[in-house]
């Protein structure tokens, strides 16, 4: 299956970028599609082979699950791509354009959900990440 891809761009520097993207205590401000979800609890460990988890759930309980995935590639401040636990992979690209930083992720898609939800579903996180970014 053909890989999808997401993007927004961040009225931010990409170092800032970088670590709003990668720091714990801020990826769990950010993570999630929607208002009545949120992430408790994130890990990085940033450095190829390390791993990322972060907890996704629903605020009112009656849903969770760990997102996790092993760092195969790292470019600071430009790359970043990942192995997903369940072998799919995805590369986010960080560049630097007039106004900010351009973020976009390829990712392959699962194959239980359609692909257009899944692109909307990691598009409605990147948008609450630019948000994050620029609040």
């Amino acid at each position: 299956m053909d890989k999808l891809t997401v993007q927004t761009t961040i009225n931010a520097a990409p170092d800032a970028v970088w670590a709003g993207y990668t720091e714990p205590a801020r990826i769990m401000e950010w993570n999630f599609a929607s208002p009545d979800w949120h992430c408790p609890h994130s890990e990085v460990d940033l450095r190829v082979g390390g791993r990322m988890v972060s907890k996704m759930a629903a605020k009112d309980g009656s849903f969770a699950f760990d997102f996790g995935a092993t760092f195969t590639e790292i470019a600071p401040e430009r790359l970043l791509a990942i192995r997903l636990d369940d072998g799919r992979e995805a590369v986010t690209a960080f560049e630097p354009v007039a106004g900010g930083t351009r973020v976009t992720t390829r990712f392959e898609p699962e194959t239980q959900s359609p692909p257009a939800m899944q692109q909307m579903g990691w598009q409605a996180i990147l948008e609450n990440f630019r948000r994050h970014m620029e609040a």
